[in-house]
């Protein structure tokens, strides 16, 4: 009867005497170690831990906080101009597709495209480059710190919003778009308009908090940032969260047109928008986000 010691075991290891007599376990295939290649091909393959996402974000913020006015305010403005897009994009669809049944899933795509613009051109936008430099204040909050993000959201978003209200003046007065576009256009910003004050202050916590989950995903990205963009602004978009600056170009265009008052547009829009949009991206995630750093 054969010994039970001479059985291989499943994992590939079998067992033999030496000439002492002791049991001598070898490794088979399954046991084998990996070579140096392999442990490299292993570490290239792991996602980043959330410490070094975490670091590449203060990083970025502390390079953000660092930036001089000039520079914050023309990239922010550009920003307002390019975030327009969404606007533009998002009417021309709608005009296009009319009454089809799949008329919202079909225009919501044209919401990502002046994300995509605005963040891979790196210009400053309000909930995106903003939430980067909380990072550096809650590593490090001191007095500068804190005053260098309250001029940090300051200029960038007097001049986001400056670009977005541009936009929307000069595609409502310029002959540009024909009376079908026109029309989408009214009818993006009346969407938008329909929310009361809270529910436009709960929106825009949920877009807050998106953009913030986008921001913490997009350095483990690599090659699919696009695709990280791309999806999560058209799930703003499909749920109809509002955003301070995206939001501003809407809303703009209803009050150059003369349907609404500027009073309208801060305290309705602007004021709740840019409340929700705080709390949801600079308090709730990076809060969170910063504090399971700080319990490893």
């Amino acid at each position: 009867m054969k010994d039970d010691d001479d059985t291989p075991p499943r994992d590939g290891t079998t067992t033999r005497r030496d000439k002492s007599g002791h049991v001598v376990e070898e490794r088979g295939e399954a046991g084998k170690e990996l070579s140096a290649e392999e442990e490299r091909e292993v570490e290239k393959n792991q996602l980043p831990r959330a410490q070094v996402l975490h670091e590449v974000i203060r990083t970025q913020g502390d390079h953000e906080l660092g930036r001089s006015l000039a520079a914050l305010w023309w990239s922010a403005l550009a920003a307002g101009l390019t975030i327009g897009l969404s606007l533009m994009v998002m009417g021309l669809l709608r005009a296009n597709v009319g009454e089809h049944p799949l008329a919202t899933l079909i225009t919501s795509l044209g919401y990502p495209v002046g994300f995509l613009a605005v963040i891979l051109a790196r210009q400053q936008l309000f909930t995106e480059n903003t939430l980067t430099a909380v990072l550096p204040v809650m590593s490090d909050p001191t007095r500068t710190h804190f005053m260098q993000l309250l001029r940090l959201w300051s200029v960038v978003l007097f001049g986001n919003l400056c670009g977005t209200l541009l936009f929307a003046f000069s595609i409502l007065h310029l002959p540009i778009f024909n009376g079908a576009a026109d029309k989408a256009f009214l009818e993006i910003g009346r969407e938008v308009m329909e929310n009361d004050t809270y529910p436009m202050f709960a929106k825009a916590i949920v877009s807050g908090w998106m953009i913030a989950t986008m921001v913490w995903l997009i350095p483990a990205a690599e090659g699919a940032k696009i695709w990280v963009i791309g999806i999560v602004t058209y799930a703003m978009a499909l749920g109809s969260f509002s955003h301070i600056v995206v939001g501003s170009a809407e809303v703009g265009y209803l009050m150059f047109n003369g349907e609404i008052g500027g009073s309208e547009f801060i305290f309705h829009f602007a004021l709740p928008t840019l409340a929700g949009n705080i709390v949801g991206g600079s308090f709730i995630f990076a809060l969170i986000a910063h504090a399971q750093i700080r319990s490893e």
